[in-house]
């Protein structure tokens, strides 16, 4: 069966008018249980990170500051999310889902989080609704624990990876590849070590052409022992915050390619949800399942 991660925090009460969809990680929990995709067998909760996991990737005194409410103004607005207990609880919980995942993606070849893909946070700020960057966090645990040599985070997110780029530029065991609108957000882009830039507009034709020949070109640069796949549905054509116009088939036909092809390769993969923005947040869920469902086709044969 497909190991799948999640958990019930990670959609906590949330002011509905607020930009942020915050009850779509509930939603595609449902859904896939609704599909039979998700059990009570094959489901796996996480636990809540220790700060050390944390330091990794993030400045001391920023996990301490967010944790304490001791933010600034200036800081919270470039995060986009008002502080709670409840975003608290969430966001230490998320990093060790997606670290949870690999773990499991190693074991079984593929595993998907029902949630992460926070590649706007930095090393020692939030941006951009991500406050942990929870691709850096899992793959240099990964790397730290011995359990690979070489990991790709193929980041397939309308918007570009910034925080997680930065965070690893220096680091020559985890290879950065960011397909991204190269007119979106965010407005001054870090320097990925693979940048595939999408032009504002492009269909589903444009985008997979140039997507599939990054991921190529990614693994050939790379050589990876693991993938981690941000699998963000923000290209889809009516997302508010896209710029790009790809459709339901397109996010299906780039979610299958990827996963196949780490398949093929064997290279085993764990896949987060990243960005996805809509009013109406089951028809975003279901979006997202799409991913979990092209996973669950290769592990079922």
């Amino acid at each position: 069966m497909l190991p799948l991660v999640t958990h019930p925090q990670y959609s906590y009460e949330f002011d509905h008018g607020h930009r942020f969809p915050m009850q779509k990680f509930r939603l595609l929990h449902q859904y896939l249980r609704e599909q039979g995709i998700a059990t009570s067998r094959n489901t796996h909760r996480p636990g809540t990170a220790k700060i050390k996991l944390l330091q990794v990737a993030h400045c001391p005194d920023y996990l301490q500051r967010f944790v304490a409410n001791k933010l600034d103004k200036k800081e919270l607005r470039r995060l986009g999310l008002p502080w709670s207990e409840g975003l608290v609880r969430r966001t230490l919980i998320s990093p060790v889902g997606t670290l949870l995942t690999c773990q499991l993606a190693l074991k079984h070849g593929i595993a998907c989080h029902l949630a992460g893909g926070t590649h706007h946070a930095h090393y020692d700020f939030g941006s951009g609704f991500c406050i942990l960057n929870d691709l850096a966090i899992a793959a240099k645990s990964l790397v730290a624990q011995g359990k690979v040599s070489k990991v790709l985070i193929f980041d397939a997110d309308v918007h570009q990876g910034d925080g997680t780029a930065r965070i690893l530029s220096d680091d020559d065991q985890v290879f950065t590849c960011s397909v991204h609108c190269e007119k979106n957000f965010p407005s001054r882009k870090a320097q990925s070590d693979l940048d595939i830039n999408i032009p504002v507009g492009a269909d589903d034709d444009r985008y997979l052409a140039m997507m599939m020949a990054g991921f190529e070109q990614a693994i050939v640069l790379s050589q990876p022992d693991f993938v981690i796949y941000d699998a963000g549905v923000d290209i889809f054509i009516d997302d508010p915050l896209g710029l790009i116009n790809v459709t339901l088939a397109g996010i299906r036909q780039r979610d299958r390619y990827v996963l196949s092809r780490c398949r093929e390769l064997n290279i085993p993969v764990a896949t987060v949800i990243g960005g996805g923005y809509d009013k109406n947040e089951l028809a975003l869920a279901q979006r997202h399942a799409i991913a979990v469902e092209e996973a669950d086709k290769i592990i079922n044969g």
